[in-house]
C-alpha cells in the first residue's frame, strides 16, 4: 500500500462495517485509498482535530481506532480470520496451507509469537477463534437451509461432514440437524 498513513479500527467485521467506516470518512471530509476490515488507508496524515472527530464518530458506530501495536496485531489477526472463514472464496488458491502458515503470511510474522501475543490478549488460542467463527458461519449457512451439510462442509473448509458434525456438536452441544430444528438464534461474528 505504499507510505500513505493507515488507521487500525477495531470492531470491524463485515462488509456493512466496511460501508459505514467509508460513509464517516466521507461525511468527515477524510480522503482515503482503501477501506478494509480493521484498516483505513488515507491518503494523507489526519491534523489532531480531524483524528478527534473520527475518534468520536466511529465510537458512536461501536468501532474504535487502535493505537497500541498489540491490539492492531490481534485486529489484524481477527480481520484475517475472519474473511477466511466469510469469504473463503477469496483464499480458495490457498487451500494447500495449513491456517498458521497463511495467517503468518498474511500477516508477514512468526505464528508462534502471533499465536501468543492472541492467547495472551484475548484469553483464546487462534485455533478455538477460527473454530469458533466456523461454527457461526456453519449456523448461518444452516439457517438459510439453501446447502445441503456436504456442500456446507465444503464452503467453510472441514475435510468431511463427519468433522463438521463432530465439531459443532463439541461447541454447541447440538448435531447440525438439532441445531436446524431449533431454530436457535446465531451469534453475531462480532461477539464470538
Amino acid at each position: 500500500m505504499g507510505n500513505q498513513p493507515v488507521v487500525f479500527i477495531k470492531n470491524m467485521v463485515c462488509q456493512r462495517c466496511i460501508k459505514v467506516v467509508k460513509e464517516i470518512l466521507v461525511d468527515l471530509g477524510i480522503t482515503f485509498q482503501q477501506v478494509n476490515l480493521g484498516e483505513v488507508h488515507l491518503d494523507t496524515t489526519l491534523s489532531k482535530e480531524q483524528a478527534t472527530k473520527l475518534h468520536r464518530k466511529l465510537q458512536q458506530d461501536g468501532f474504535e481506532i487502535l493505537g497500541d501495536k498489540n491490539a492492531k496485531t490481534v485486529e489484524r489477526i481477527k480481520n484475517t480470520i475472519i474473511e477466511y472463514v466469510h469469504q473463503p472464496e477469496k483464499y480458495r488458491t490457498h487451500s494447500h496451507w495449513t491456517f498458521s502458515s497463511f495467517l503468518s503470511k498474511q500477516l508477514a510474522q512468526d505464528y508462534t509469537s502471533l499465536s501468543q501475543l492472541f492467547s495472551s490478549v484475548e484469553g483464546i488460542t487462534i485455533e478455538k477463534y477460527l473454530i469458533h467463527q466456523r461454527i457461526e458461519k456453519v449456523k448461518e449457512l444452516l439457517k438459510y437451509g439453501e446447502l445441503n451439510l456436504t456442500e456446507i462442509a465444503q464452503r467453510t473448509g472441514y475435510s468431511s461432514v463427519q468433522y463438521l458434525s463432530n465439531q459443532f456438536k463439541r461447541v454447541t452441544g447440538l448435531s447440525p440437524n438439532q441445531f436446524k430444528k431449533l431454530n436457535l438464534p446465531r451469534h453475531g461474528i462480532d461477539s464470538v
